[in-house]
């Protein structure tokens, strides 16, 4: 029976990482064909924050029992690595980033501003789950609470 809790509870944690996942998809495409209505600092740096976003979410997917900080240790990391490898020029690896979907997954071109937004959204994404945990366990304690009384 714990075997099947812990299953259960495994399937629902990636479930979670993945709706994250969906919902920062949706939000960094908005904010490259919606950039002309935002603020010139947000369009510039939105998307390429977000994809750390989405890189951490996608870490949590994976290895839902993993430390937060080993999240985002694993999604800073993934996320320089592909920018670093947009400093390779390699003729198969150019014609997959000429594509819309290559272009969105590896990018185009090496920019120390991009390291920076990575940074940024790998830590948002610790901070974000930081504060949803910290929110679930004051609920889960005050439910526990209201029964136990």
């Amino acid at each position: 029976m714990r075997v099947l809790m812990q299953a259960h509870t495994t399937v629902l944690a990636r479930c979670k990482w993945l709706t994250v996942a969906i919902v920062t998809i949706a939000l960094g495409l908005g904010s490259r064909k919606y950039a002309g209505a935002l603020p010139g600092f947000v369009a510039s740096y939105a998307g390429d924050t977000l994809w750390a976003v989405l890189v951490y979410a996608l870490a949590g997917a994976i290895a839902p029992q993993a430390r937060l900080r080993t999240r985002a240790v694993c999604a800073l990391a993934a996320s320089f690595a592909i920018e670093c490898s947009q400093l390779l020029r390699l003729a198969w690896l150019d014609s997959v980033r000429e594509t819309r979907f290559g272009a969105l997954v590896l990018g185009q071109g090496f920019l120390w501003s991009d390291l920076v937004c990575y940074t940024a959204g790998a830590a948002l994404g610790a901070i974000g789950e930081l504060l949803i945990s910290r929110r679930d366990d004051r609920i889960i304690a005050s439910s526990l609470r209201y029964r136990g009384s």
